[in-house]
């Protein structure tokens, strides 16, 4: 038996003395008087007494912000200092957590990036300095107030109302300043609270802008010098086709019309994601009916590619989306030449459009080699070849996944990847709730 214990029944056991004592006292003092029962009950009003004054006096300390306790008899002082003991340790235990507390508000001040504690309502609990400058938060009068009313942009809302899930970078405008971009992200920790991070991207977007600008230019000024360098390269080839004086230059005359086409659809890739970038969300929408543009779209390749491939076709004839079709045209034609390219001759691709409770979805599933599973990130990348299956000679350009990126950007949509090598991969098209419509069959 611990000693702790031991002091306990030490202690109670003279309570019990002491209740005795004060129990023989009355029935003495009952039998010299003649009023037994009356002495016994005095006693026994006089030790309940005792107990509601003392219990009383607890009352009043716990509620002070006195240091020490009151003194007591028997089972009270130890009580008395037993809750002493505990309250210390609370308040060193406050201390504590008050010194790492002010430790973590110093370190995430000194942070170049804007923090800020949300509590399970999007109330804002803390932000640092950082966070005040970017997102124009003010202290303390923004503290306790919904962060939803203060940073008022619709991506972000919808983000916000996802309480469950991690929400990746988020681009908004600045609300300190117009020409500023600020980058969040919201990071869901503890009892359904969020972090939300936010960096200053503005400089990284100007620069993003000089380049686009660069390469739209670049690609513009090469479009004409290519242009008559395909003319004659196109009058050459002709001339080697026939039995005339460049009949023995055929194979390399050749290979320069392929190589200068190739650079042509090139620069055409590069001139259609400069104009994607800089129309953003300006381009007309409509109502789409995305089953005939499919069908279209694989008349087309399967015409072009002489049939060789097998492709069906699964859809939902009843779901359209709102949007801009050429950009959609984009997403699905690129999706479907990437798969064409990339299957051996004689094998399937299967087509999807449907709808579910999430939204509107597309995807193509070919038979080609896969990829592996590092290089699945960076394939919308610009000009990124995942390895010998995927080269040059393919006859891509390495834009296709950029601009189809790009497009879905534009709808709110998502790109998804899923590939075994061996086993062929899947691209899929997640488009929101709120762009899908619904049709009647034809």
């Amino acid at each position: 038996m611990s000693m702790p214990s031991q002091a306990m029944r030490r202690t109670w056991r003279r309570e019990v003395v002491l209740m005795l004592a004060v129990l023989a006292a009355g029935a003495v003092a009952g039998l010299i008087s003649g009023h037994m029962l009356v002495c016994v009950l005095l006693g026994v009003c006089a030790y309940l007494a005792m107990h509601l004054v003392y219990a009383y006096q607890l009352h009043r300390w716990l509620l002070s912000d006195r240091s020490e306790p009151s003194e007591g008899i028997g089972v009270w002082q130890e009580i008395y200092t037993e809750l002493y003991r505990l309250k210390q340790r609370n308040r060193k235990r406050k201390k504590r957590l008050k010194r790492i507390l002010d430790e973590f508000q110093a370190s995430t001040a000194a942070l170049p990036d804007g923090a800020v504690v949300l509590d399970a309502q999007g109330r804002i609990v803390w932000f640092n300095s950082a966070a005040g400058a970017l997102l124009a938060l003010r202290t303390p009068q923004d503290l306790g107030q919904r962060i939803a009313n203060l940073l008022r942009h619709p991506r972000f809302s919808a983000a916000l109302s996802q309480r469950r899930r991690e929400i990746g970078e988020l681009e908004i405008p600045s609300p300190a300043s117009d020409t500023d971009t600020v980058l969040v992200r919201l990071i869901p920790y503890g009892n359904d609270q969020r972090l939300l991070i936010a960096r200053d991207v503005s400089e990284q977007k100007r620069l993003e802008a000089t380049r686009r600008d660069f390469v739209a230019n670049a690609s513009h000024e090469l479009r004409t010098p290519l242009t008559v360098l395909r003319g004659y390269l196109e009058m050459m080839e002709e001339e080697a086709a026939g039995d005339g004086p460049l009949a023995e230059w055929r194979s390399p005359v050749t290979e320069m019309g392929e190589q200068a086409r190739r650079m042509n659809s090139i620069i055409e890739s590069l001139l259609k994601l400069a104009r994607l970038e800089a129309e953003g969300l300006q381009q007309r929408q409509e109502r789409i009916d995305v089953p005939a543009m499919i069908d279209d779209l694989a008349d087309d390749i399967r015409r072009a590619d002489d049939e060789r491939h097998d492709i069906t076709l699964h859809l939902d004839r009843e779901v359209g989306l709102f949007g801009r079709p050429n950009e959609l045209e984009s997403i699905f034609s690129n999706l479907l030449a990437n798969a064409v390219r990339y299957t051996p001759d004689g094998g399937p691709i299967a087509v999807h459009w449907w709808q579910d409770d999430q939204g509107a979805h597309f995807s193509v599933h070919d038979a080609g080699a896969g990829i592996e599973a590092q290089h699945i990130p960076r394939l919308t990348e610009r000009f990124y070849r995942v390895d010998a299956g995927r080269k040059a000679s393919d006859g891509g350009t390495g834009l296709g996944l950029a601009i189809v990126k790009h497009c879905l950007e534009h709808h709110e949509g998502e790109l998804d990847i899923d590939s075994t090598p061996g086993e062929g991969s899947t691209f899929t098209c997640h488009f929101p709730l709120q762009r899908r419509l619904l049709q009647r069959a034809a």
